[in-house]
């Protein structure tokens, strides 16, 4: 693993903070490579419960490396074939691995999250913004598409109206703004950021481990699909979790009242 994605954990959260400050966390091919690794990871380890997603230094992510568009390197080189390709085995990587992240997710953006950098929040199950985050759907500032997923995750964060507008303009939205219109589910001062963000994700982790993976699940495929496949996934679901041993244990500590112990199982 690289140092470009930093790793740490704090009982059943982990924080993974994107580490290339020097580009305000471009998303570049060792992030991308970093990131969906250790969403693997994180799905294979029963005992995470939810992730916090942010950035080194002053910004969440700046998206994609401006340098590398004028110069026609990295992510924006090649024939129209071999561009095509790379965002395939390349960044969009990460909107497939983060649509498969099983466990809840959190961005705690900090400053700038532009272009890929947004769509790289919208990824996220919740967003908690600093007062200082600015968000913008910024691809048509530099003449080009979301390549990333944005134009598939923005409408449903926001609806399709607002998607139009802030894809069309490139506005950039402010942190009480991104509030007021569902892009963020809160905003709180720069400094109370990352202590917020863990106290959401603390509360969150202190369910068992498969109702909650379950959970998103039913969440996430629920907005795909008819009313009576949602209910039969919700049914299955059900059944599922009613057999664990972390149920049982919610129920025994619920009517016994006291704190439950949960053993992942």
């Amino acid at each position: 693993m690289n140092d470009s994605l930093l790793f740490t954990r704090d009982k059943g959260v982990v924080t993974l903070t994107l580490n290339e400050p020097a580009t305000r966390n471009a998303v570049s091919p060792a992030i991308t490579e970093a990131l969906v690794a250790r969403i693997r990871e994180i799905n294979q380890d029963l005992s995470i419960h939810c992730v916090i997603l942010t950035g080194a230094g002053e910004g969440f992510s700046s998206g994609g490396n401006v340098k590398d568009m004028k110069e026609k390197t990295g992510l924006f080189g090649g024939t129209p074939a071999e561009i095509r390709r790379g965002y395939w085995h390349g960044i969009q990587q990460i909107p497939l691995a983060m649509y498969e992240l099983e466990v809840p997710s959190i961005a705690a953006v900090n400053g700038a999250a532009i272009g890929a950098g947004c769509d790289l929040a919208l990824m996220c199950d919740i967003r908690v913004a600093g007062r200082s985050a600015v968000f913008a759907e910024s691809f048509m500032r530099v003449g080009l598409v979301s390549g990333d997923g944005g134009a598939w995750h923005l409408p449903r964060v926001v609806g399709l109206s607002k998607a139009y507008e802030m894809t069309f303009t490139g506005d950039f939205i402010r942190a009480e703004e991104a509030v007021r219109i569902g892009l963020a589910s809160r905003w709180v001062e720069d400094a109370d950021l990352m202590t917020e963000a863990l106290a959401l994700a603390q509360r969150i982790a202190a369910h068992p481990s498969h109702s909650l993976r379950l959970t998103k699940r039913l969440l996430r495929d629920s907005q795909q699909v008819s009313l009576p496949i949602a209910l039969e996934l919700a049914s299955s679901s059900q059944a599922l979790v009613q057999h664990t041993h972390d149920q049982y244990e919610a129920v025994s500590a619920f009517l016994e009242k006291r704190q439950p112990k949960f053993e992942d199982r």
